[in-house]
């Protein structure tokens, strides 16, 4: 893949007095001789994009090689699991320079480290070398610190090749998610939609989910996450879906929140009214520069504001965002990274900021071109927070507890978009579901 070619040359170049050593991941037991589905360490498939177990693959920056080392399996292995790329077969799927059997590995690092003093290694793969015979990392400064920062580093811009990975897996997510709003009735259990979800992201070629699949129906959708999914939905009901397919490892992550019996009550559409408003700024202001932290913030306000609006909440609005207030309906952040990682990484050291807000943050970061993040406001209703005693004795003056019970059952609202940050103007928005209520409500008719 041109992409990992890119990738494992960007990592060279920035670690060039040493040896890059990385294992892949192994197949987790699950219980008996039955194992986990295996799904291939992110960091092993942003350098290499192989999806298969046990692979290694070293990088010489010195000598501008790149060699990737497959397991060597017998007869047997080929009875029950089918064919193994042989190392041409490798070298060609893979586009990677040299391509050995894994028996090789520990002489390619003995004749890799003449001449160098560091390895880079992370730490499951120092382990995994420890176990090698003759022990080929013996000797050398081990910096497996400054492996990550360096892959953290490269991994947070994504390139033209991840986000056409992204959008495919996007494009893919939003065809099961219409398909899902135009199939939901009420009377059918959460899982019944769990399925219909998963079966369309296989029947359009994506086999991986890149996480568990959320469908939450009334009261279940206060349950930030919950995966249950054993409910049956109730014709009253509002039904959250956050899921997401993924592509060679890059994940979608989409949220709607619809209406089981097709239509949305009054009440539902203020609440989500107020949601998709805050949802739709954040994402016009999601630009370059512009720290995500200020976004939250902007977010909370929008939030606090609408929940005025409503009666829940009284006070100044900024003395309800720094004052916490808000957080009783609006628990958690605005967005995060995605990218491999569901909750991708957020850059390295050099990019880490303090957080400028007055209230806590978890993603912060100046977003550039290239960032993939969610935005994904949302209200709930959540029995824990709204009767805890702590809660009613720290907001009493801020929150109108009475009324806010009368949405106990209500569930919540999240809208969840997945966007790409460009150099100038607004993000490029990868999501293609449909959010406004007349669009959802046109969809579910049809």
């Amino acid at each position: 893949m041109k992409s990992s070619l890119f990738h494992r040359n960007a990592l060279a170049s920035k670690l060039s007095d040493g040896l890059i050593v990385l294992a892949g991941g192994s197949p987790v037991l699950r219980n008996g001789d039955v194992h986990h589905p295996f799904r291939q360490r992110s960091d092993f498939l942003y350098l290499t994009g192989v999806e298969e177990p046990d692979c290694w693959v070293v990088i010489d920056p010195k000598r501008r090689s790149h060699t990737l080392f497959i397991p060597k399996v017998d007869s047997h292995h080929r009875v029950w699991l089918g064919h193994v790329p042989s190392p041409a077969e490798a070298r060609a799927a893979y586009g990677i320079g040299r391509a050995l059997h894994i028996d090789r590995l520990a002489r390619e690092i003995r004749r890799g480290r003449r001449g160098l003093r560091v390895l880079y290694a992370d730490r499951g793969t120092l382990a995994r070398l420890a176990r090698l015979k003759g022990r080929p990392a013996r000797g050398l400064a081990l910096r497996p610190a400054a492996l990550q920062d360096a892959l953290e580093t490269l991994r947070a811009v994504k390139d033209a090749g991840e986000v056409a990975l992204m959008r495919r897996a996007s494009d893919v997510t939003g065809r099961a998610f219409r398909t899902v709003m135009k199939t939901v009735r009420p009377g059918m259990v959460e899982r019944e939609v769990q399925a219909v979800f998963e079966s369309e992201c296989l029947r359009s070629g994506l086999t991986r989910l890149a996480f568990e699949t959320i469908v939450a129906a009334g009261k279940n959708a206060a349950v930030l996450h919950y995966r249950r999914n054993d409910a049956r939905i109730r014709g009253c009901d509002l039904v959250l879906l956050d899921a997401g397919a993924e592509r060679l490892g890059y994940a979608a992550d989409i949220t709607r929140t619809f209406p089981a019996g097709g239509r949305f009550t009054a009440r539902q559409k203020d609440v989500y009214s107020i949601v998709l408003e805050a949802q739709k700024a954040m994402i016009d202001r999601a630009r370059a520069g512009v720290v995500s932290a200020d976004l939250h913030v902007q977010s909370m306000t929008m939030i606090a504001e609408g929940l005025k609006g409503l009666g829940l909440l009284k006070g100044t609005t900024s003395g309800l965002v720094e004052g916490g207030a808000v957080r009783l309906f609006y628990p958690h952040g605005f967005g995060h990274m995605l990218g491999l990682d569901v909750h991708d990484t957020a850059g390295g050291r050099r990019r880490k900021l303090p957080n400028p807000a007055k209230v806590p943050v978890r993603f912060v970061a100046r977003l550039e071109p290239g960032f993939v993040i969610t935005v994904e406001p949302g209200i709930y209703f959540i029995e824990a927070l709204l009767e805890d005693p702590a809660n009613r004795r720290k907001f009493k003056g801020s929150v109108d507890f009475t009324r806010a019970e009368t949405f106990l059952g209500f569930g919540g609202v999240r809208i969840e978009d997945n966007i790409v940050v460009r150099r100038h103007g607004p993000p490029l928005n990868l999501t293609t579901v449909p959010k406004d209520i007349d669009g959802i409500e046109d969809l579910m008719r049809a």
